[in-house]
């Protein structure tokens, strides 16, 4: 069972999410919280598998507090998916940068919302249709020089190949597609890749892709 916390301070939208989720099998809402001070203790209360995370909130914004929920090792398997009423929020680049395995924006399709949660807990990034590439030239754009990831050595030719791969924001059936392997293949070359590099799930792994300078602005064509 996915044990899911929602974080946001509109009582309508926790309600409609609710229902959903909970009319799911294999998904319960755990708890709510209408602001970040309430989600971060919920967090440490429940440790939920996934936080459906408001980024504007009262006393502490989802920001915030999702930076406290990822630099807190005890809570390493929570996974954070911001929540944001436009695309381009000018907050969604710092989330990722924060820990979050992705956004979602709040009036996505419901069987999106259902994959998003079940994506992360899988370890996957999860962002929004059509929002991955311009979220990774944002990165660019905004990347400093590129600094030394010692723990890059330890990875294979392959597999800094599949991590520059997915800082282009390929999926892993395109990963696949384009090094001519299975899917189950190019997942198992991210799994790897992540674990070596210390990832959280996929977000990050683009992020490291940036910072390590492995991919570079202007990549995306």
């Amino acid at each position: 069972m996915i044990r899911v916390l929602l974080a946001d301070d509109q009582l309508l939208v926790r309600a409609g999410f609710k229902a959903l989720l909970d009319a799911q099998s294999d998904i319960e809402v755990a708890g709510e919280a209408a602001d970040g001070e309430e989600a971060l203790r919920q967090v440490r209360e429940l440790r939920p598998d996934v936080v459906l995370m408001d980024i504007r909130m009262p006393r502490l914004d989802g920001l915030a507090a999702t930076r406290r929920i990822t630099d807190d090792t005890e809570l390493k398997d929570v996974k954070v998916v911001m929540l944001t009423t436009f695309e381009l929020d000018e907050y969604v680049f710092e989330a990722i940068r924060s820990g979050a395995s992705g956004f979602l924006v709040k009036d996505t399709e419901p069987e999106e919302l259902l994959r998003a949660v079940r994506a992360v807990v899988e370890g996957d990034a999860l962002l929004s249709p059509g929002v991955t590439r311009r979220l990774i030239a944002e990165f660019a754009a905004r990347s400093k020089e590129p600094a030394e990831v010692a723990s890059l050595a330890e990875l294979t030719e392959r597999e800094r190949e599949v991590m520059a791969l997915v800082g282009i924001g390929l999926s892993n059936d395109e990963i696949a597609r384009r090094l001519v392997v299975s899917p189950l293949t190019a997942k198992t070359h991210v799994s790897r890749t992540m674990v070596k590099l210390g990832a959280r799930d996929r977000a990050q792994l683009v992020v490291l892709a940036y910072e390590s300078g492995l991919v570079r602005p202007g990549w995306l064509g």
